[in-house]
């Protein structure tokens, strides 16, 4: 099976996947020298683990789990809130230095990138593998922090070999190599691939990713949908999917969640938080230029069981104060004041271009065109003094009562330099080094 060849060629297309090697924890260790190879977590104002150092993951620490248990594996665990501001400065930088190679970058997510670097060989004067070791090199040396990269002709490929040998890893999976970094990795392995598709792979008696790509295109057109045949295609070294540079711009959902500490059973300070959901979820529709047809509210109880409803709008909309009545309404069917929460969050559902509407005989027009020029205001207000500077009343128990933060606030978010607010900060890290 190894002999198979997908590819004639090594290079049709040279992708590359840069991911960060636990990346938070990765951001806190450059600008905190001292903690460097010691077990850090962070999430400190969640109660669950949001990132764990690779020296907390060798003690079984592993995302998403409790605090409590974290110290009980290990009690000298240090424990940080995350500092999202800061991860995010470093993520910008992660990209610009990915831009100097290559101006087609693909920000996937906070601490991963797409590059596409096919023809960049003769303007750079080197090889792939050495234009992609430059790139990794040069983020562990400008930001202090480790990436593991992965080269390849496909971006499910480059994936694959990003993720082959984790930390600090670089895998080159050329075209005519395919089949011998395929034959061992697990088909659920395979970015793309579910645990619906495993499942379904594996009663097909396919258990790794090259007898999946070994598939004869026939079988694999009639037994799995669009997707799955994009992933085969791409596992066989045929790019389905480009690296897209542009910023996105469309999105299926738009969610957000809160997370706050104590759980708590007052009516009012849920409610201020789910509003505040809605109200932060609707900034983000508006600046792509979305409104949703479907709302879903969340609240989630201290055991992580969630209680939700998905409702159908009478038209999209996406300013808080015309969908402010009917979140009241949902909360007050999902809320149960014997029941301790954690949580709350909002899903905005089946998102169209948030275009003019027509109003039905029993709307008010003037008014409705009011509320859109109200919240024109207030989007130009945000973007000079930070997001909810206008918030609406049945959010403002936040602002008294406190957003329901656990450990101590960031250092970043303690520091205030010389013209900063409390909202608007310059885009630096605070750097802790002895002098």
């Amino acid at each position: 099976m190894s002999d198979i060849l997908f590819s004639l060629y090594s290079w049709p297309r040279a992708i590359i996947h840069i991911d960060g090697d636990a990346f938070f924890t990765s951001c806190e260790e450059a600008i905190h020298p001292e903690l460097k190879g010691k077990p850090i977590i962070t999430g400190g104002e969640r109660g669950i683990v949001a990132c764990a150092s690779y020296a907390a993951k060798g003690l079984g620490i592993k995302r998403g789990v409790p605090l409590h248990q974290a110290k009980a594996l290990c009690p000298e665990i240090v424990i940080l809130p995350s500092d999202y501001e800061t991860y995010s400065l470093f993520s910008r930088r992660m990209f610009t230095i990915i831009r100097r190679f290559t101006p087609q970058v693909e920000e996937y997510s906070i601490d991963e990138a797409f590059a596409d670097i096919t023809g960049m060989r003769r303007a750079l004067h080197a090889s792939y593998e050495t234009i992609t070791s430059r790139i990794k090199k040069e983020i562990e040396l400008e930001l202090g922090i480790g990436v593991s990269v992965g080269l390849s002709i496909t971006k499910v490929l480059a994936k694959v070999a990003s993720k082959h040998r984790k930390p600090d890893g670089f895998t080159v999976i050329p075209g005519r190599l395919i089949a011998r970094y395929l034959q061992d990795l697990p088909a659920e392995k395979i970015w793309g691939i579910g645990h619906a598709t495993t499942s379904y792979l594996n009663k097909m008696g396919v258990r790794t990713a090259l007898e999946f790509a070994s598939l004869p295109e026939k079988t694999v057109k009639e037994r799995f949908t669009k997707p799955g045949v994009e992933v085969w295609r791409e596992l066989r070294g045929e790019s389905v999917y480009p690296v897209m540079p542009e910023e996105k711009s469309t999105y299926a959902s738009i969610s957000k969640m809160k997370t706050f500490s104590p759980p708590t059973t007052d009516r009012e300070y849920l409610y201020a938080h789910l509003l505040r959901n809605l109200e932060s979820a609707c900034i983000k529709a508006r600046r792509y230029v979305l409104a949703p047809r479907k709302i879903i509210p969340l609240l989630k109880k201290n055991n992580f069981d969630t209680a939700g409803t998905e409702v159908k709008l009478t038209r999209p909309s996406v300013y808080p104060l015309e969908l402010s009545p009917l979140l009241q309404e949902l909360f007050d069917q999902l809320y149960n004041e014997k029941e301790l929460y954690r949580a709350t969050g909002i899903i905005l559902l089946d998102l169209v271009p948030d275009t003019p509407v027509q109003y039905s005989l029993f709307e008010n027009p003037v008014k409705a065109e009011k509320i859109r020029q109200l919240y024109e205001a207030a989007d130009t207000l945000g973007g000079k003094y930070g997001k909810h500077t206008l918030h609406l009343g049945g959010s403002h128990p936040i602002e008294v009562l406190g957003k329901g933060k656990r450990g101590a606030p960031t250092v970043r978010e303690q520091t205030r330099l010389y013209g900063e607010t409390k909202r608007k900060h310059l885009g630096l890290p605070i750097l802790h080094v002895k002098v």
